[in-house]
């Protein structure tokens, strides 16, 4: 008979200890426990140490920390029609426990879903070239939106970036084409400048150099005595073709004039 009292009394220990064991609940500083009580919200409780009656009353686990999501590629269509792959990583946290758990089933999958939405809806509405240089307006906007849309789940969401925007291999083509040639334009402009500068400049030297007649001469002379100090040059003398006129007219003969007697 002691042996089957004492099997008893064993059995009645060990469910008097998994009972108590099942109302015992230990949480994280970065936890907290939403608490139903035959089904209906009674509070958030925690951190620490929280007693549950077990049968009457559940609780479910909410994560305070950061949590990132990465955004699975998208694909969006811009507004100048160039199809591109977008994703991006998202940053928020749950800072009401209560409307996560109740507002919301799975507030990490409906997060993830409106991120993918919003994604493609805000960078529909630009162009590729704001896209690739404009980001940090982009994050700004889909993280205002993101929030604006959570903040009924009791989540806000801190930031947004774009990773990576891939575009197609004849578009990147297109692209360097275009940068080449907004740098012809650039390098044609700065030289056309330069030459109107320098116009500018040769014309008011010219001005000061007609002033005084021997400025030019001494000009010309150091302009020769700058090129000969360089052996391999070949030096050609800009001669006046009114010179050579005078020259050619000195060395012409004489005309002959006709001496002889007119016969009567």
């Amino acid at each position: 008979m002691l042996p089957v009292n004492l099997i008893a009394y064993g059995l009645i220990a060990i469910l008097v200890i998994a009972f108590l064991a099942s109302m015992v609940r230990i949480l994280r500083e970065y936890e907290r426990g939403v608490v139903f009580t035959l089904g209906r919200f009674t509070g958030v409780k925690g951190p620490g140490f929280i007693i549950l009656i077990p049968f009457v009353q559940q609780m479910v686990r909410v994560d305070l920390r950061t949590i990132v999501l990465d955004v699975p590629s998208q694909d969006v269509i811009s507004r100048d029609n160039v199809s591109v792959k977008v994703n991006a990583v998202l940053y928020f946290r749950v800072i009401d426990p209560e409307r996560a758990v109740i507002q919301v089933e799975e507030f990490r999958d409906a997060t993830s879903q409106l991120a993918q939405t919003t994604l493609r809806s805000v960078l529909g509405k630009h162009e590729l070239d704001e896209m690739l240089a404009e980001r940090d307006k982009l994050n700004d906007d889909l993280q205002s939106i993101l929030d604006s849309q959570t903040d009924a789940w009791g989540i806000k969401v801190a930031n947004v970036e774009i990773k990576h925007v891939d575009i197609d291999e004849s578009m990147v083509r297109a692209i360097a084409r275009q940068a080449e040639a907004e740098r012809n334009r650039r390098a044609r402009i700065i030289n056309s400048e330069g030459e109107e500068q320098a116009a500018e400049k040769l014309v008011e030297a010219a001005e000061k150099l007609a002033r005084v007649p021997e400025a030019m001469q001494l000009r010309y002379l150091s302009t020769l005595y700058d090129i000969s100090s360089d052996k391999s040059s070949t030096i050609v003398f800009p001669m006046p073709v009114n010179l050579f006129q005078e020259l050619a007219r000195q060395a012409a003969p004489p005309a002959k004039t006709d001496s002889t007697p007119e016969q009567t």
